[in-house]
């Protein structure tokens, strides 16, 4: 293929007049050529492919046509290449052999090595031979690109931007890039143009005029050509503003407007703040006799209502270094006193609460007292203990079958000397219960004949 391009420059020449003829006396027929995309965009230093497409339905004898090119800003088109089927032909020149070739199968264009100069439009015309010569051509705009680098953005002016005061430029920049489209985002919003925020020089400027409280905030230049895009790491605006809404709360007390109400000898904080940056300076006042009394600075003012008098007028002052603006809040305080009927009523409710607490107490006690003794039957408890012989109370209670083999014998009712105490006890016992008499009385005898002496004992068995 490469033997062609060594033509003869007259061949070379009349294959090309030959071409010319042939689409002048023959006109544009059906379309048969198909472009993928009618705009490429190349990378600077790379090849670039311009393909095209046959749609032809039948047998094809010959397929013949030629490359032009044209910049976007010229009106004449330069030739670049003829073919014939496989075979092409460089233009007369040769100026462009070592940088377009057909790229097989079909037509389609080669540029080995793009560069801006390659930038423009190229047109295709193509004859083919069927049942009938047919003409069709196609034109593709190619761009060149180079890939866009990180953008930087600058800040000017860079010391102190004070609000209403200053303006605000911020460039963008990029190191390489071609065909570069800017966008700026503001807290991860699109930046769009108003009356303060203008753009320039392809909206890589951005103009603040005048600058704002709501311009603080991160600001991203993005950047995009057809072959890439990139974004620039975030920029902080810092304005300085205020002071704005200024405010003086208590935490006591009553505030209405501009008054607060407090009760005597109850010490209270007051607390002074207003929107600024940066933080304010905060002088509290005091007004007195058309004079004022600087007191104290700090944003928070304690005031000991015994230390004043009745009613007292206040006045916070706050003051930005910076923006050298200021803005105060006057406030009156006043000291209320109970009266004595107010304060006798207080202390005859508190005795009252007093003597109901006392009752209360008394009468729940009582209750516990009389369910206690109700339930617990005390007196009956402490006489059975105090009637129970005190040999009884010293030992273990016995059911009279712990050990029956000591229960085995001959039992017999006798009379032991000292009547006098048995009929004490006869007596006695027949003042109990029943089930306390068969108990005492079965407890006596039993003692007694365990006690008897054993001479006595013997001569009883006898």
């Amino acid at each position: 293929m490469e033997s062609y391009a060594f033509m003869d420059p007259f061949q070379s020449t009349v294959y090309f007049l030959l071409y010319e003829t042939l689409i002048v006396l023959i006109g544009t027929s059906s379309a048969f050529l198909k472009v993928p995309n009618h705009i490429i965009h190349g990378i600077k230093g790379q090849s670039l492919v311009i393909p095209v497409e046959y749609d032809v339905r039948s047998k094809v004898d010959d397929i013949q046509g030629n490359w032009e090119f044209k910049k976007l800003n010229d009106n004449h088109y330069k030739h670049l290449v003829t073919f014939r089927n496989d075979l092409f032909i460089y233009d007369m020149c040769m100026e462009f052999k070592k940088k377009f070739k057909l790229h097989p199968p079909n037509a389609s264009l080669l540029i080995t090595d793009l560069d801006t100069m390659e930038e423009g439009e190229y047109k295709i015309t193509v004859n083919v031979q069927m049942k009938a010569m047919v003409t069709d051509e196609k034109m593709i705009q190619v761009t060149v690109n180079v890939p866009a680098s990180k953008p930087v953005i600058q800040i000017i002016p860079m010391s102190e931007i004070v609000e209403d005061l200053h303006n605000v430029t911020l460039r963008c920049s990029v190191e390489f890039g071609t065909n570069i489209e800017y966008q700026w985002l503001h807290d991860g919003r699109v930046l769009q143009g108003n009356h303060r925020h203008n753009f320039y020089e392809n909206n890589s400027v951005l103009y603040i005029s005048p600058v704002k409280k709501e311009d603080i905030g991160n600001y991203i230049c993005m950047v995009k050509n057809a072959i890439s895009q990139n974004q620039s790491d975030p920029t902080a605006v810092n304005v300085f503003y205020g002071p704005y809404n200024l405010t003086v709360n208590s935490d006591k007390g009553l505030k209405t407007d501009k008054v607060f109400t407090v009760h005597a000898g109850e010490p209270t904080l007051f607390h002074c703040s207003a929107d600024s940056n940066p933080p304010n300076t905060y002088v509290w006042i005091r007004k007195q006799n058309n004079e004022t009394e600087k007191i104290k600075t700090g944003p928070n003012f304690l005031v000991n209502s015994h230390d004043i008098a009745q009613k007292e007028e206040y006045m916070c002052h706050a003051y930005n270094n910076v923006t050298k603006k200021e803005e105060q809040a006057q406030f009156t305080l006043i000291i209320v006193f109970m009266d004595k009927e107010k304060m006798a009523q207080k202390e005859k409710l508190v005795s009252s609460l007093e003597v109901l607490t006392v009752i209360s107490v008394f009468i729940i006690l009582s209750m516990l007292v009389v369910f206690f003794w109700k339930t617990c039957h005390p007196r009956t408890v402490i006489k059975q203990i105090y009637r129970r012989p005190m040999s009884e109370n010293r030992r273990p209670h016995r059911s009279g079958h712990e050990d029956a083999k000591e229960d085995f014998g001959i039992y017999e009712f006798i009379v032991i000397p000292g009547t006098s105490e048995t009929a004490q006890l006869s007596s006695k016992s027949l003042s109990e219960p029943d089930s306390v008499q068969a108990q005492d009385l079965h407890t006596a005898i039993y003692d007694v004949i365990r006690h008897l002496p054993e001479s006595s004992s013997q001569g009883l068995l006898k």
